[in-house]
């Protein structure tokens, strides 16, 4: 995986932060910092998804919680979404 340089937000993904509680928009917030300075950084365990979603990838924010994204470039990412496994659908 490559070093990620910079991050673009989907529209969706923006008004999935916002209606998070804060707590958990804060923990995604410093999730986010972490994969963009060490994307394989343990604490995100990464995972690339499958079936009708094998082009994205996630990781977690925290025991519950996700992020989607899809590489566009080797140093640029799209966020999809975040929230709970139900985002996966």
């Amino acid at each position: 995986m490559p070093n990620i340089l910079r991050v673009k937000f989907s529209e969706r993904f923006g008004i999935s932060l916002e209606n998070l509680p804060r707590h958990i928009r804060n923990k995604a917030i410093k999730k986010m910092a972490i994969f963009v300075d060490n994307p394989h950084h343990p604490s995100l365990e990464i995972h690339k998804l499958h079936g009708g979603l094998k082009e994205f990838w996630a990781y977690s924010v925290d025991r519950d919680h996700r992020i989607i994204f899809i590489f566009l470039s080797d140093d640029l990412i799209l966020y999809l979404d975040i929230g709970r496994h139900d985002i996966y659908k």
